[in-house]
């Protein structure tokens, strides 16, 4: 049924901000002002979390603790090489919520303001509804009719890590009216995926996750915009909504958000032009499925971090899985995908995500440039980069979709172990020493979090994911509550090697130096 326009961007609760003045109706597309970046923003200086007392060393700090001298590198400077590895979908109480330490599902009330979801009559859930749909219609077997209303995990009550879920829907004004102005309460309603949405898995269960509590987890940290992948792997690299001026009105492209129904899906534009939901470049690799021409984004010409770093003279390249066979799968069939001249299927990659590579969007990184060739690389080249002793200073690690952790496309496991696989590697790199990896996840995927995410601008932050940072110099068991997002990396990343920021999200984002103590050797 369509929907009045609602205030849709979560209030400041639990965490203290600088209040802003964001508009709060219709999805906020068509009201606020046009900056991609969003505009004005909170004091970052501000965005300090409360810290808890659950479990030792887990406070929140305002800078990284230094060595009390000043022979050789201070702080970040300690760090020649960051390694970001982009896992997906996945929020922080749907995998690490039982976390010692952490502000989770393990030692949350189940009579929170935050937890119970409501029907779009405003009246609580008597159990939670099974997902529609499934292989034959008919749902999905042994997801249980008779939930309580509340968090459950789904290895208990579903299905086990290493089995694929159905995916739910990850959409822009969708994760909004879900957030319900803060109150969290309309996960299940607006989600395609039913009562899904508020699983879990055991934290201790994951390869990763037992990693993780050996180093530093972060657990305020938000993505950075509403939504899904597209969205948020630009503003990992450009802290920006990317835009398309005059893009075809005939094209099926733009959202209305007032005419939405409870799950359904989007269109890529927000009514004003700007790229919101999943879209694809006019630039290879090109999809082995046939996407129209007049849909394909045009180049954009908006700084990235890539044309910062390659300015200031810092390596760096984006490693991605399946990178080489998407670009020869593409170099030999062309923009058309989906069939060969017989009408018949071609081989296809398995599941490498088009739209997960966010520099192929860039006009520094279009086809038949030599910045393409020096940066965009497989996941193989970072491999071996790590073993050899080569890594750049930055790196950006995407898996292919089989191992990203993706749900409907792969399982959780396989991109746990795949995880644990690319850290053990870089922690057997002769650059270990000097390194700092930072996982975190693109989205939330769909799954509810307790925590309302802080109100910044129209585009977001989204929903709490998890953050780790793994480093020599990395606090050791350790819970971060230090407010970031998915910008908080940029800014690190521009605070060691003194660049300037690419918009006023970066600008006054939380650097991540909170989570480093540099007086270890």
């Amino acid at each position: 049924m369509p929907r009045s326009r609602i205030a849709i961007f979560a209030p400041v609760l639990l965490l203290s901000l600088v209040p802003q003045a964001v508009a709060s109706c219709g999805g906020g597309d068509d009201a606020v002002g046009p900056s991609p970046d969003g505009g004005a923003t909170h004091d970052a200086t501000a965005d300090q979390s409360v810290s808890s007392d659950a479990a030792p060393d887990t406070s929140s700090h305002d800078s990284a603790v230094d060595a009390p001298n000043d022979a050789g590198p201070q702080g970040l400077a300690k760090i020649n090489h960051i390694v970001v590895i982009y896992m997906e979908n996945h929020s922080f109480d749907n995998l690490y919520g039982e976390l010692a330490g952490v502000d989770g599902v393990s030692n949350l009330d189940a009579g929170a303001p935050t937890v119970k979801q409501i029907d779009q009559s405003g009246t609580p859930y008597a159990t939670l509804p099974p997902p529609p749909g499934g292989p034959d219609g008919g749902g999905y077997p042994g997801f249980p009719t008779n939930l309580p209303n509340a968090p459950f995990p789904i290895e208990n009550d579903f299905r086990q890590a290493d089995a694929a879920t159905p995916d739910l829907h990850h959409i822009f004004y969708t994760e909004q009216f879900q957030i319900n102005a803060g109150a969290m309460n309309k996960f299940v309603l607006w989600s395609d995926a039913r009562g899904l949405a508020m699983g879990y898995y055991h934290t201790n269960n994951l390869p990763a996750a037992k990693e993780a509590k050996n180093w530093t987890v972060c657990d305020r940290f938000f993505h950075a915009a509403f939504g899904g992948s597209f969205l948020n792997h630009h503003w990992l690299i450009a802290a920006r909504t990317p835009e398309w001026p005059n893009a075809p009105t005939d094209a099926g492209l733009f959202n209305n958000p007032d005419a939405m129904t409870y799950g359904q899906g989007e269109t890529p534009l927000t009514p004003d032009g700007y790229i919101v939901n999943t879209s694809f470049s006019v630039n290879s690799p090109h999809p082995s499925f046939s996407v129209p021409a007049v849909r394909l984004v045009p180049n954009l010409t908006n700084a990235t971090i890539g044309d910062r770093l390659t300015a200031a003279g810092v390596t760096w390249a984006w490693y991605s899985g399946g990178w080489n066979a998407a670009m020869a799968y593409s170099n030999a069939h062309g923009a058309d995908g989906g069939t060969d001249d017989a009408g018949d299927p071609l081989p296809t990659v398995s599941n490498f995500q088009y739209h997960h590579q966010p520099f192929v969007y860039y006009a520094n990184y279009a086809d038949g440039t030599q910045a393409k060739k020096d940066h965009l690389k497989d996941e193989q080249d970072f491999l071996a980069a790590a073993a050899a002793g080569h890594l750049p200073n930055v790196s950006f690690v995407k898996p292919v979709g089989v191992e990203n952790e993706h749900p409907g496309y792969t399982d959780l496991m396989r991109g746990e172990l795949h995880l644990k696989a690319l850290i053990d590697a870089i922690k057997a790199s002769p650059n270990f020493h000097d390194t700092a990896i930072i996982i975190t996840y693109d989205e939330h995927g769909g799954f509810w979090d307790h925590v309302p995410p802080p109100v910044v601008d129209r585009w977001g932050p989204g929903i709490r994911v998890p953050a780790i940072v793994i480093s020599p110099y990395a606090r050791r068991g350790f819970v971060d509550h230090t407010v970031y997002d998915t910008t908080s990396i940029l800014a690190t990343i521009e605070k060691r090697w003194s660049l300037a920021p690419l918009s006023t999200r970066d600008q006054n984002a939380h650097d991540m130096t909170p989570a480093f103590d540099f007086t270890q050797p």
